[in-house]
């Protein structure tokens, strides 16, 4: 029943209240909320789930061992602004950031780190919206994953405000919100993934 009130709320052509998105809104249903108009995403691909689940681990596993932050998976809400929520694939907000008010259902304000999994149904939405809706709100680094062209970007805001792409070195790009934390950019495109507890290793994480 929750998910049809949200799928009916999308499809109607009147813009709603942020309160009226709350409230049909469902942990069901992949949805984010722009301006009045809602976006319900289509069902994840079986790449993009492993994709979301390797990134996460990886990343829950180093801020755990560093004892950093704290750090949520997909389908939980960033409220960048009054009227502005997204649902990034993961965030992470560090011990230190006094910006971002965590809830038990949203982040009200900016996270350290966004990621974004690119499916077919959101390039434009991954690559322009979203780049410069986190760079206007300030996230510190902003990690777009593309399987489709295989293409990583880890971006980095700048001392003016401005995302800035993080060089590659033989196919590494290193996190500077996550001093000591890197990706191969061949690890993301195998099938299958590579093994999570081999990875975890390489990057100097005991598990």
């Amino acid at each position: 029943m929750e998910t049809l009130a949200i799928e009916r709320a999308a499809e109607n052509p009147v813009a709603i209240t942020e309160e009226e998105f709350l409230e049909v809104y469902s942990e069901e249903v992949r949805a984010e909320y722009i301006d009045g108009r809602i976006i319900v995403h289509s069902p994840a691909s079986l790449i993009h789930v492993d994709l979301s689940g390797f990134v996460y681990t990886l990343v829950k596993l180093f801020v755990a061992k560093h004892d950093i932050g704290r750090v949520m998976g997909d389908n939980f809400q960033l409220r960048l602004r009054p009227g502005l929520r997204r649902v990034p694939d993961m965030i992470f907000v560090s011990t230190e950031n006094a910006r971002a008010k965590i809830s038990a259902t949203q982040i009200d304000g900016a996270p350290d780190l966004v990621v974004e999994i690119v499916s077919a149904d959101s390039v434009d939405r991954d690559w322009r919206d979203k780049f410069h809706e986190y760079e206007k709100a300030k996230i510190k680094e902003y990690w777009i994953i593309d399987p489709g062209n295989q293409r990583l970007e880890i971006y980095c805001l700048s001392d003016k405000g401005i995302y800035e792409a993080q060089a590659k070195t033989k196919g590494i790009v290193k996190s500077k919100v996550l001093p000591g934390f890197w990706l191969k950019a061949e690890w993301l495109w195998q099938d299958p993934l590579p093994n999570v507890v081999v990875v975890a290793k390489e990057l100097k994480i005991k598990i």
